[in-house]
């Protein structure tokens, strides 16, 4: 009966969010608030369907949420359609990288002097925290590779960058922990500071590489030979796959090489279309001879990357509904209150003042106008990278150090859901209004 009532449900969702997909873009609320709540109904707390516990089932939700990530990490990449030296990606460099610089140890000296923790779980619990996640509020993130939005730019390519720049960080936490003293030698190592250098620039490189090589090929064998025509889902899973495992084989970070594949991926169309859109570039579609436009000169590059693009998108929404559906239901599983006086103080520091501190100090000398500002500072999204790292955390450290951590990191999480989902429709179109305004 449970199984028939699972395959239900979850049709009954999918047809649902099938429909109602574009009220939620009129609405103040987001699509992750609604797929929190039902993992929420479907657990112990609602009618028993499912109970995931994040302590007992960590290393099955940390892989399933490691899926997640991987793919929205490469569509938003393949998002970003601009040259890699123009001046736009000084905005998600400075908040991917500078930014997480100061907000890991601002929460750190949170996690000390407000909720008293140890040095060792205050950083990892920073280190949790810190990366940000766009894909929760579609608002707040590139629409499509023609989107050229200060703002949406900024914050999608700080969470394509952070989401992989945080393990370092959640490393040192985790060494911290284990030993405190080893721990701190650990840290401040040449070698540890080889190894996060070599992790950030290796990636970057073994992502960039295997798309442009693959990209280039697949357009050639179609151009030259009118081979290796259709299945592009099969191409965008094995390409994300690829530079995953050759990161991780290479011990650099996993998730940047994916994003800069899809980065990569974009910039070879990019450099093919010319100043033409991939949209224009792609022209008519006759929908009796598709392979004729996969396999145009002057096409197939576009074709390959919107192709992908919308496939990437798709598969997107489902981890989204996947990933946090299942926080939902971890949260109904949670043997303690969620929302505790200290769970209160870490959201309240997190959102009103770290962020906004990280945000303004990274920003310093940079183009964006103050309502720009504003705007990054308030919407540092905690989501699916933070339950990963938590899960991550609690797989590989001592769990009588992380198991405190974990109602405070999903506190945080399902407080951004709801706040930043309630108040990203409302303040987006206020943006747009002022944009028009000032044009």
């Amino acid at each position: 009966m449970h199984e028939t009532a699972s395959f239900l449900i979850a049709g009954g969702i999918f047809v649902a969010m099938g429909i109602a997909s574009s009220m939620f873009e009129r609405l103040p609320c987001s699509t992750a608030m609604f797929y929190l709540a039902a993992g929420f109904v479907l657990g112990p707390t609602g009618v028993g369907l499912l109970a995931l516990s994040l302590p007992h089932d960590a290393a099955l939700l940390r892989i399933l949420t490691q899926i997640a990530l991987l793919v929205s990490l490469f569509a938003i990449g393949l998002r970003l359609r601009v040259p890699v030296l123009d001046a736009m990606w000084s905005l998600p460099l400075r908040l991917g990288l500078l930014a997480m610089i100061v907000t890991v140890p601002l929460l750190t000296l949170a996690g000390v002097g407000i909720l008293k923790l140890g040095w060792g779980p205050a950083l990892l619990l920073a280190a949790i925290l810190a990366p940000t996640d766009p894909v929760l509020a579609h608002d707040v993130q590139v629409r499509h590779s023609g989107d050229l939005d200060r703002v949406r730019f900024a914050l999608s390519g700080e969470g394509g960058l952070n989401d992989g720049v945080a393990l370092p960080f959640v490393l040192a936490g985790l060494a911290l922990c284990s030993d405190p003293r080893a721990g701190v030698e650990q840290v401040f190592s040449i070698g540890f500071l080889g190894m996060t250098v070599w992790g950030i620039v290796g990636a970057i490189a073994v992502g960039a590489m295997l798309s442009w090589t693959t990209t280039h090929a697949v357009a050639w064998l179609r151009t030259h030979h009118a081979q290796a025509l259709g299945l592009e889902g099969f191409f965008a899973l094995g390409l994300i796959a690829l530079s995953y495992g050759a990161a991780q084989l290479l011990h650099t970070f996993g998730f940047l090489a994916v994003f800069a594949a899809g980065v990569a991926m974009r910039r070879a169309e990019h450099r093919a279309s010319g100043k033409r859109s991939a949209p224009a570039a792609i022209g008519a579609v006759d929908p009796g001879d598709i392979q004729a436009t996969a396999a145009h000169p002057r096409k197939a590059h576009a074709y390959i990357a919107e192709s992908v693009l919308g496939f990437t998108i798709e598969l997107e929404r489902i981890a989204e509904m996947a990933t946090m559906m299942i926080i939902g239901n971890v949260l109904s599983s949670l043997p303690v209150a969620l929302f505790t006086w200290s769970s209160a103080a870490l959201i309240v520091v997190l959102f009103v003042l770290v962020r906004p501190l990280a945000v303004e100090a990274s920003l310093i000398g940079s183009p964006a106008s103050p309502a720009q500002r504003r705007l990054m500072s308030w919407f540092g999204i905690r989501g699916i990278g933070s339950f990963y790292y938590l899960a991550y955390a609690l797989e590989h450290g001592p769990r009588a150090d992380v198991l405190p951590l974990v109602p405070l990191a999903l506190a945080v999480v399902t407080a951004s859901v709801v706040v930043h989902g309630i108040s990203a429709t409302p303040l987006m179109n206020w943006y747009q209004r002022l944009r028009g305004v000032a044009r």
